[in-house]
């Protein structure tokens, strides 16, 4: 069973852009923050860029841990 994986950017400051990804249980209740950005950007599209550079990492790293669970 796969979690879902969300990507938000929030500007909790003027000009300073965060990206997070959280992650909610099966049914989608209880987000939790999986990784997030340790610096803010300072626009959007690359908060945003950098949020999907980290989403995809992770779903290669969650697919690489599958495959080689299967060939075990």
């Amino acid at each position: 069973m796969t979690q879902p994986i969300e990507l938000t950017i929030e500007e909790p400051l003027p000009g300073a852009f965060v990206w997070r990804l959280l992650e909610t249980d099966a049914q989608g209740a209880s987000p939790r923050i999986l990784r997030s950005a340790y610096d803010a950007s300072e626009n959007y599209e690359t908060a945003l860029s950098a949020g999907q550079r980290a989403l995809q990492s992770e779903i290669r790293q969650r697919t690489s841990v599958k495959s080689v669970k299967a060939n075990a």
